[in-house]
This record gives C-alpha cells, sequence and structure tokens, in this order.
C-alpha cells in the first residue's frame, strides 16, 4: 500500500469519505470527464455539479454513513495516477464495504479526468 504522500486521487478518497461536497469541488476542475461504473450502471458528467450528483445523491445517499476509510493506496502510471479505496458504510440495510479503483489526470492542480470502477456495496 502507498499513500505516503499527498495526491488528488487520495485528497478526492478522504474527501468522499466525509462526505466534504466543498472539499470535492476544488478539488475538480470545472472542465471534468468524468466516468463510473458500479454494479448496475454507467455514469458521466462534464462539470463538478454533475459528479457531486452522481457521488451523493446516487452512489451514497443521506441514509448512507461512511464509517471510516479503511483503505487507501495510490500509485502513478506515467501520466495518471491510480487510486483505490476501500469505505465502511451504515445505511438502514446494514453494514457494507464499498471499494472503488480510480484513474485520475490532472490540469492546473485540479482533477480534469477521472474513470472509476465501484464494487457495489457488499455486506459484511
Amino acid at each position: 500500500m502507498t499513500a505516503t504522500t499527498t495526491t488528488l486521487g487520495g485528497e478526492f478518497a478522504r474527501a468522499l469519505a466525509v462526505k466534504d461536497a466543498d472539499r470535492i469541488r476544488a478539488l475538480i476542475h470545472p472542465d471534468i470527464d468524468f466516468r463510473g461504473l458500479t454494479p448496475s450502471r454507467f455514469w458521466e458528467a462534464g462539470d463538478a455539479d454533475a459528479v457531486l450528483s452522481v457521488l451523493f445523491d446516487k452512489w451514497f445517499e443521506d441514509s448512507d454513513e461512511i464509517r471510516t476509510l479503511e483503505r487507501l493506496e495510490s500509485d502513478t502510471m506515467v501520466d495518471r495516477e491510480r487510486v483505490g479505496y476501500r469505505l465502511s458504510v451504515r445505511n438502514p440495510d446494514g453494514e457494507f464495504l464499498v471499494e472503488q479503483q480510480a484513474y485520475v489526470g490532472a490540469r492546473d492542480g485540479r482533477i480534469d479526468w477521472m474513470r472509476v470502477v465501484c464494487s457495489g456495496f457488499r455486506p459484511v
């Protein structure tokens, strides 16, 4: 596991883990190219508002309490960052782990390209 330095992807994962929409908005470039894949659907967004809607209206709802960031790893591959993170989540249906793997591109110090694959909510 590599998490010794602060990276954009790592900062994104940390902000997601505490549902910090303002921090995520600050990390996202105004012209982001975002695509995500969950077990049942493909998602796209082209600006910060749309990304936040995917994250907090679709993927993690108000009733989903993200309890901890269980794991965070990051590495660089040429001009992309790979970040993997695992979240412990509780909601009215029980306790879950959610893992996501993302590739991140940057422009002007902000995330301008992101691809995310999600495990879905796995019961524990």
